[in-house]
């Protein structure tokens, strides 16, 4: 509930600690406060079918999750969510040239949305799936909002993560990621109970599947055809070097 004004902010009433003291959250003037993250406490291993599903109906209904990978937690959308795109852009502080990833299920997946020539194919596959992200040329499936505006490409992974996979399962598309890394921070966010505190009026749900390491993707760009690691991660960067 709305508490009177305090400074240039307004005041709400989030929820209550252990010991009964209300949390508080700030707004500021004219911005519109979005109701309490939903929290999905999942096994890593076997994630249970009915959370899985009713995070995808949150996507699917418009919704931002934050949700474990195999290398680190991520912020994830529907793909075309153009709200949601923004909404990332916000939390994260990010300009127009940021490198969205597309977080796909299997090559079948992938394969609808980069040009992938028989020699890149091969390499890839060889570390999928895993930690890494590869930037590749883009189709025409790729909304052009997401696109390198000189290049024309776009980030995709394949993670080995059984949670992602459940998501992804059940969604029947890409998830629109980019990971959990806060402005002004050096490492990504890496639970689910400390994002669900910090992002609670930011995101529509959080997974939390325990801690899923703070280290990033490699990133490996084929885009010339030819493997250029731009990111150390947690993928072995040596297999394209």
């Amino acid at each position: 509930m709305p508490l009177e004004p305090d400074g240039n902010f307004r005041q709400f009433i989030s929820g209550v600690d252990a010991s009964g003291t209300p949390r508080m959250h700030y707004s500021a003037p004219g911005r519109r406060l979005r109701s309490m993250a939903r929290y999905f406490d999942v096994h890593p291993q076997d994630p249970q079918p009915r959370a899985i599903t009713q995070a995808v109906r949150i996507v699917l209904d418009g919704g931002l999750i934050a949700y474990p990978t195999d290398s680190c937690y991520a912020l994830g959308a529907q793909l075309g969510n153009k709200d949601a795109l923004d909404r990332i852009r916000t939390i994260r502080k990010l300009d127009d040239k940021h490198h969205f990833t597309l977080v796909c299920k299997d090559f079948a997946q992938l394969g609808q949305f980069v040009n992938i020539g028989n020699d890149v194919f091969r390499s890839i596959k060889s570390v999928t799936p895993g930690s890494y992200t590869f930037i590749l040329p883009a189709t025409k499936e790729v909304p052009r909002r997401l696109l390198h505006p000189k290049k024309k490409t776009v980030g995709v992974r394949i993670p080995d993560n059984r949670v992602v996979q459940a998501l992804l399962a059940e969604l029947g598309e890409p998830l629109l990621s980019s990971t959990l890394l806060l402005p002004d921070e050096e490492d990504p966010l890496t639970q689910g109970w400390e994002i669900k505190e910090r992002l609670d009026h930011e995101v529509d749900a959080v997974i939390d599947s325990g801690d899923c390491g703070s280290e990033p993707t490699t990133v490996v760009d084929f885009s010339s055809g030819v493997a250029e690691v731009v990111r150390r991660g947690t993928g072995d960067p040596s297999r394209f070097e």
